[in-house]
């Protein structure tokens, strides 16, 4: 197979800083889409796996799984895009295709799923690298079609932040009168409000700090409880049918279950660690209350949420760097200094 080398930010160690660097693309086979790259999102998990904070990175590793662009080259076995049609893809750019999983539309939950860096490509026989990068060619089947009226930079978050929030919403059917609560104002936090509310939700946040209830409540939400005031904790008791829980660090459930309605469900989308505080079932087993968990979504369903922010124009909050700026953003990343989310403007690296 022809492979075609690419400029790309990546890192060779775990104490390395992110440089620029050349990465093989392999050619554009029967089923494959050509991507030129304009936006790529910079996410949490990015960081981690750079810094291989969960102990499985091979390097040297591209991140970067939050992705828009312009198709360039199309196989001739495509059906679905044409040159110059405006795509995405985001965590997945893979998977066996005939488990349960799979046929179900769940390729996020496949036991072989590749994922868009860090993965096997079993065409160039090493790993996937993702979206920190010039162009990237992908399998037709797992590329979207991104809303004409969306603004592109704004899309790229959605790819994960937006479909990590999204599944759950939509597994626990929430819609009008629903109500939900979001744990954290980042870049999950505040994707998951604008999609309750969107969905007819009456929405709620719980937040460590009053400095976030006007910007709470601009994103759409109709209420804040701040989590460190205990009478307002136990105001909150019973009141919740969903809790989407996004925060990425070791943090206690117990006060959140305590405010689910009976029969509702907390949701964590994060990363909790593995010293996580022991759940106490009491309230859970007298309320029928659930504590469950949430990764990505499927092709589909991701497809879905897009449709459905082109229909009411959501897309993220953002703050465009340049590809050269990435360790200073890893570094406020670290900090919590961005609303809400980085996006690479990949015209930085290409110049």
């Amino acid at each position: 197979m022809k492979n075609t080398s690419v400029k790309a930010y990546g890192t060779e160690s775990a104490e390395a800083d992110l440089k620029q660097m050349n990465i093989d693309r392999r050619e554009v086979t029967s089923k494959d889409v050509g991507i030129d790259i304009l936006y790529c999102g910079v996410c949490h998990s990015d960081l981690h796996f750079a810094r291989n904070d969960w102990g499985m990175t091979q390097y040297p590793v591209v991140p970067g799984h939050e992705i828009v662009g312009r198709v360039t080259h199309v196989g001739d076995g495509v059906s679905k895009y044409k040159k110059g049609d405006l795509v995405a893809f985001g965590c997945l750019v893979d998977s066996c295709r005939s488990c349960k999983n799979c046929k179900a539309d769940l390729e996020q939950y496949c036991p072989e799923w590749v994922g868009t860096y860090g993965g096997y490509d079993k065409h160039l026989d090493t790993n996937t690298h993702g979206g920190y990068s010039e162009n990237i060619v992908v399998d037709e089947a797992f590329v979207l079609r991104v809303p004409e009226n969306l603004d592109p930079a704004g899309v790229a978050p959605i790819l994960c932040a937006g479909i990590t929030t999204w599944s759950p919403l939509r597994h626990w059917k929430v819609g009008k009168g629903s109500k939900v609560a979001v744990v954290g104002l980042g870049g999950l936090g505040h994707m998951a409000i604008k999609l309750a509310s969107a969905l007819g939700a009456h929405v709620t946040l719980f937040s460590r700090s009053p400095n976030k209830v006007e910007d709470a409540r601009a994103l759409g939400t109709d209420d804040v409880i701040i989590s460190t005031d205990e009478a307002q904790m136990e105001d909150a008791a019973g009141r919740f049918d969903v809790i989407i829980d996004t925060v990425p660090y070791e943090h206690d459930l117990n006060p959140y279950v305590n405010t689910l309605a009976t029969s509702g469900t907390l949701v964590v989308v994060g990363y909790l660690g593995p010293l996580n505080p022991m759940l106490v079932t009491v309230p859970m087993i007298m309320g029928r209350k659930s504590v469950a968990g949430s990764l990505i979504g499927g092709i589909a369903e991701t497809q879905e949420l897009l449709d459905f922010c082109g229909e009411h124009n959501i897309t993220s909050d953002i703050e465009v760097i340049k590809m050269q700026d990435i360790n200073k953003a890893y570094q406020r990343m670290l900090k919590s200094d961005v609303k809400y989310r980085f996006v690479i403007d990949m015209k930085s690296l290409k110049n």
